[in-house]
């Protein structure tokens, strides 16, 4: 079953970004709905170093459509000089909760 539908992974410094990268997108119709998560702890190599932050995750519920646009606005407003923009095919899901997200992204 071809949903249309993917959910975006995106991580953020503090939550104070990723609010206004949630608000942003969601109020432009590039996603019909963000999770911020609680503060989670990522380990990761970044220039050559082992490096450890406390990070807030957007989890981004958008059309299969909308993608390009999205990850060219994250670019241009997130704090990060490679931010982390990982799309996730939704295969399956109740069918309404789908149709409304691509009815909310629809231009």
């Amino acid at each position: 079953m071809d949903s249309n539908t993917i959910i975006v992974l995106c991580s953020c410094p503090d939550q104070e970004s990723a609010s206004s990268i949630a608000n942003h997108l969601v109020e432009n119709r590039l996603a019909a709905c963000v999770n911020i998560s609680s503060q989670v702890k990522s380990v990761y190599r970044w220039q050559g170093e082992i490096e450890t932050a406390d990070e807030y995750m957007l989890f981004i519920k958008t059309a299969t459509s909308s993608y390009d646009e999205l990850e060219l606005t994250i670019l241009s407003i997130h704090p990060y000089e490679l931010p982390e923009i990982i799309a996730v095919d939704v295969e399956m899901g109740l069918q309404n909760y789908l149709g409304w997200i691509n009815q909310c992204t629809n231009k």
